[in-house]
């Protein structure tokens, strides 16, 4: 009797131990990697996934084979609560081990995104688009939104000016939120560190940021920016208009590319020919430098300026001899 109950016992241990080494060898498979062929995938996990979420999109992915497994590993290793958003490159020959410490320690995929100075908005929404930041319309339609414009601190119509121009780097799960304050923060960084010069007083920030960006879109030439930066403010003194080829365009839809007589002769609200003082917003988002040559502009009475057609420019006094740089830069090279 004793030894039939010695060998009921040895059965049941046999069968537990089995059933356990099952479950480890079963465990310990959903753990191991789905592949020994290495096969890259690119994750992006959403800002607010939960575990068990961030689980079935490595499922779907097809580098882990359980969702859940993953879940446990997680909770049992206590990084359940450490788990990243972002854009991960995972590959199917990583364990589920690997794949965690990528997860809450490892680099994430981040896109570059680099805005020239002198873009205008929709410039800058079609890079965003290009780098698979943001959609085109959903980055102008927030640059046009004035409650999450108030939420930068800004009481504008748009942000046309205030997205400056630099080389910026995105995880993967930035929103066009994310990506617009960048730049608008920026802004506010560069324009706290230039000292503004009492005799700019007159003029506020959003002037002097439209001015800037006229600035801008005058000349490539970093030195000519306070000259050009004087011939405006000078012209702005004695209520001449600025007579800004760059800002006619920019209230043409659909410019084609040639700047007509017709074009110079059409009423619109960046129209310099046509109305006086500056128009009502920047024309593109300028750079530090042309910031800077607004509030500091050259100290010289130039009201004139013309095309060396070498991408430079010269200055008149008056305009007499501005019409004379008119006939050696532009008429003279212009005949055959």
């Amino acid at each position: 009797m004793k030894a039939k109950f010695i060998r009921h016992g040895l059965l049941i241990l046999l069968v537990v131990v089995l059933a356990a080494g099952s479950a480890w060898f079963r465990i310990n498979r959903l753990l191991s990697p789905v592949a020994e062929i290495k096969q890259e995938k690119i994750v992006k996990i959403p800002k607010g996934s939960s575990p068990a979420e961030i689980g079935r999109m490595l499922a779907e992915a097809g580098v882990i084979r359980s969702g859940r497994a993953f879940r446990g590993l997680a909770a049992w290793k206590g990084l359940d609560r450490r788990l990243r958003a972002g854009e991960f490159s995972l590959s199917t020959d990583m364990s589920v081990s690997r794949i965690l410490d990528r997860l809450v320690n490892g680099p994430m995929i981040m896109r570059k995104l680099t805005v020239p100075e002198g873009l205008t908005m929709a410039r800058i929404a079609d890079l965003s688009a290009a780098a698979g930041l943001s959609s085109r319309e959903g980055f102008l339609e927030l640059c046009r939104n004035r409650e999450f414009i108030k939420i930068l601190g800004f009481d504008l119509d748009s942000l046309e000016g205030y997205l400056f121009p630099e080389t910026y780097h995105f995880a993967g799960d930035a929103t066009t939120v994310d990506i617009i304050r960048a730049m608008v923060e920026r802004f506010k960084v560069v324009w706290s560190g230039l000292e503004q010069p009492a005799g700019q007083s007159d003029f506020s920030r959003h002037q002097l940021v439209t001015l800037a960006s006229i600035v801008e879109k005058e000349t490539a030439a970093p030195d000519e920016r306070p000259l050009i930066a004087a011939v405006f403010f000078n012209r702005l003194k004695i209520g001449m208009p600025l007579q800004s080829d760059p800002t006619v365009i920019y209230g043409l839809p659909g410019f084609n590319g040639n700047l007509t007589r017709a074009h110079l002769e059409m009423i619109t609200p960046y129209n310099t020919y046509q109305i006086r003082g500056l128009p009502p917003g920047p024309i593109a988002n300028p750079g530090a430098a042309s910031l800077r040559a607004v509030l500091d502009p050259a100290d010289e009475p130039y009201l004139y300026f013309v095309s060396r057609q070498d991408g430079t420019h010269q200055f008149s006094r008056t305009l007499a001899e501005h019409n004379r740089a008119v006939v050696q830069y532009q008429l003279n090279r212009a005949r055959p």
